[in-house]
């Protein structure tokens, strides 16, 4: 249990209520999608959809090649067009 303990210094040692507010909000996303928050949140539409495209991407003829991608989606992938 050394790491609880370690966090739970941490936490105590944090003054800024805004930094802990973040800190919080990323923990509780990390936490949300390891427990599935993220598919619990999709529509039965949308699942649908993820699955079908999921069966689908095991036929060949069904895959795109990397070059293909890539030209498909040139206008994107232009460095002019990348935001970091």
């Amino acid at each position: 249990m050394k790491i609880k303990d370690d966090f739970h210094h941490l936490i105590d040692s944090i003054e800024n209520e805004e930094l802990l507010q973040r800190y919080y909000s990323l923990i509780q996303k990390i936490n949300d999608n390891q427990n599935g928050q993220l598919w619990n949140d999709l529509s039965e539409e949308v699942k649908e959809e993820l699955m079908s495209a999921y069966e689908e991407s095991f036929d060949i003829n069904n895959l795109l090649s990397h070059e293909q991608v890539k030209q498909q989606h040139e206008k994107w992938l232009r460095p002019d067009n990348l935001q970091l």
